[in-house]
């Protein structure tokens, strides 16, 4: 039985509570479970129990089997001389062996619970484990009160933007403190748009803004920079990439870029539409930061959400407008950053960089501004969205696709069914 459903049945209290007793026969009543830690140390903390009628005050450590503690070392570990409870699964030690015990030599109360559990929560415990549907509660999401899963999906969705505003500070440590380098390189990974998110992450690595603003006013130039040190510019197949080799061969030298200049292979191409060829996302890219002095003042200053999308859908450099590669002219390609990909812009760039900032400044109204953007946005739609409104899930803003996408990366594909309200009303019964 894995530590998790123990988690789950002691904050809960779903077992038999009246007449337990230790594996020595001290009488154990729960004046109240703890708090679950999810930090280093003993399970839950601060709980109250009374044994053999006196009170104890201290932590709860949980296990599968006793001689869990000894494996863990836990005898050894003053963090754990606290712990006044031992809660295990099944008591795997004779009494006339070796039991947990602090560092101080104290033996430890230990209470085992698999015979104090319901068959029928175990029986829906294994059903929601086993199960072999796409989410393990396929079968039974419609019997779970909307409110528990408008509960779930808020959590989840503050999980999301937690987790995300994590990743773009540690992009702000990378860039010491520098907002505006931050929010280009969020950008261009969001315009890998998932498949040449590496290599353009790798790219705005390499290609630093403060390079870029240097020469905002010259737009081949930008591009030079780019696609030369992306490895694209290898054949002279025209007088554009003519151009653009001669500008980045002095470019690269200014700012030393040759030494970590990228190989094409890098780049992906199979199976994408020529809208989301790495050449057209990058022209697109250099148009952006160079349409726009402050692209955090962008990102960050703009709450009007449509003035946001419409800042963003932007037309690359004419070359573009009859090509999706170097030297393949087409009639009419469609080389504009159309609405769908400012909205994906607005929910993997902007969004997140001002959860990051909310943190960074101390202020949630950033947080809320994030929120609110979410929820003026329509969803995103995809095969995960499709199949959470096949189970009657209404997916109707940014908000709603945000958390449905969380809820199931995070909680249903690793069938953490017990750390999820949803699963936890299935599990009460």
């Amino acid at each position: 039985m894995p530590e998790s459903f123990l988690y789950f049945i002691w904050q809960y209290q779903y077992f038999t509570t009246t007449g337990l007793t230790t594996t020595d026969g001290e009488t154990v009543q729960v004046l109240h479970p703890g708090f679950r830690n999810h930090n280093a140390g003993p399970d839950f903390t601060n709980a109250r129990l009374l044994i053999n009628d006196v009170e104890w005050v201290g932590t709860v450590e949980m296990h599968t089997y006793t001689s869990d503690w000894l494996t863990h070392r836990h005898q050894y570990d003053r963090a754990y001389d606290n712990v006044i409870l031992h809660v295990v699964w099944q008591d795997d030690r004779s009494k006339n062996s070796r039991r947990g015990e602090r560092t101080n030599g104290t033996a430890l109360p230990t209470l085992e619970v698999n015979s104090v559990i319901s068959p029928a929560l175990l029986d829906r415990y294994a059903e929601l484990n086993h199960s072999p549907e796409w989410i393990p509660c396929a079968g039974r999401f419609r019997e779970v009160p909307p409110l528990k899963i408008t509960s779930m999906l808020d959590k989840a969705m503050l999980q999301r933007l937690e987790r995300k505003a994590a990743n773009v500070l540690d992009v702000v440590v990378q860039t010491n403190g520098d907002w505006e380098e931050t929010a280009y390189r969020l950008l261009a990974v969001t315009m890998g748009f998932k498949i040449n998110a590496d290599p353009m992450a790798q790219l705005s690595r390499t290609v630093p803004l403060k390079a870029i603003l240097k020469h905002r006013d010259v737009l081949v130039q930008v591009e030079a920079m780019l696609f030369g040190t992306a490895g694209l510019l290898d054949d002279e197949v025209d007088e554009y990439v003519t151009t653009l080799l001669r500008e980045y061969r002095f470019l690269a030298a200014k700012y030393g870029l040759t030494n970590n200049r990228m190989a094409a292979h890098e780049w992906k191409w199979g199976r994408l539409r020529p809208a989301n060829f790495p050449t057209l996302r990058l022209a697109q890219l250099a148009r952006l930061v160079t349409q726009h002095a402050s692209l955090f003042s962008l990102f960050v200053g703009t709450s009007d959400v449509d003035r946001l999308l419409k800042a963003l859908q932007i037309t690359p450099a004419s070359y573009w407008q009859t090509h999706y590669r170097f030297g393949k002219a087409t009639e009419q390609a469609s080389s504009s950053l159309g609405l769908t990909s400012a909205l994906a812009i607005v929910v993997n760039t902007v969004v997140p960089l001002l959860a990051a900032y909310a943190h960074h400044r101390g202020q949630p109204a950033y947080i809320d501004r994030a929120i609110r953007l979410l929820e003026r946005l329509p969803a995103e739609k995809n095969h995960l969205t499709e199949r959470w409104e096949t189970l009657g899930l209404g997916v109707q803003t940014a908000f709603d696709s945000q958390a449905a996408i969380e809820l199931y990366n995070e909680f249903c594909f690793p069938k953490k069914c017990l750390n999820c309200q949803i699963g936890a009303a299935l599990m009460k019964g």
